[in-house]
């Protein structure tokens, strides 16, 4: 039975919703890719799908279930459609558990310290440089988290590329806007490299590309 697509409540520039579009991409899920401005993320319809008033979120009519939080999509993603494990793994396995946790670190380790300096170098009306510098360096520090593991390791949980790996991509697709180099992390900087150059990721880029050239 062929699968309806399944709709993606997304943006332009904000990173989180293309985690969900590589998913989509290397399982080779259909979708449908529906581009929201921010200000109609904080209305209805848009909040009853989200109250939270964030994207991404997804509807999916296969299974009749909506669910919001890109940490949360992308573990509803896998269990239900990677049944030949392409970017997850065996439950209950050691390496089911790895890919999990470094999920949760991204969800709460790198994303919300990527989020705020971007707010106070870009968006925030004054100017605190004391701020900026606090989230600068928590980017710094979990780069060198990465970097660290990353030295003798090629994918972040088990030996094989899995959507713990491509959680981190979409953030670091901002250090050029923050001014900040990665030439200091070589290890995270060529797994990175390695990343984008993956099919599913080159293509999600692309639509990224699209999206915000037409913005």
């Amino acid at each position: 039975m062929s699968l309806k697509p399944i709709t993606l409540y997304g943006c332009g520039l904000g990173p989180n919703p293309w985690k969900v579009v590589m998913v989509f991409e290397q399982l080779g899920l259909p979708y449908e890719n529906k581009v929201l401005a921010f200000e109609d993320m904080k209305k209805e319809p848009f909040e009853s799908i989200n109250p939270n008033g964030r994207v991404p979120a997804i509807e999916d009519p296969n299974t009749g279930i909506t669910i919001w939080e890109s940490g949360a999509i992308l573990e509803y993603l896998v269990e239900t459609y990677d049944k030949e494990r392409t970017i997850s793994f065996e439950p209950g396995s050691k390496d089911y558990f790895l890919a999990k946790q470094w999920l949760h670190f991204q969800v709460s380790g790198q994303g919300p310290y990527f989020g705020q300096a971007v707010w106070f170098t870009k968006f925030h009306p004054e100017k605190i440089e004391s701020a900026k510098e606090r989230y600068y360096n928590e980017i710094r520090r979990v780069s060198s988290v990465l970097d660290r593991v990353l030295k003798d390791k090629e994918y972040l949980a088990g030996d094989k590329w899995s959507y713990a790996d491509l959680a981190f991509i979409p953030w670091y697709l901002l250090v050029d806007m923050l001014g900040i180099s990665l030439s200091e992390y070589p290890h995270l900087e060529a797994w990175l490299n390695r990343q984008k150059a993956k099919p599913a990721v080159a293509k999600a880029l692309e639509a990224r590309a699209a999206i915000i050239a037409s913005q």
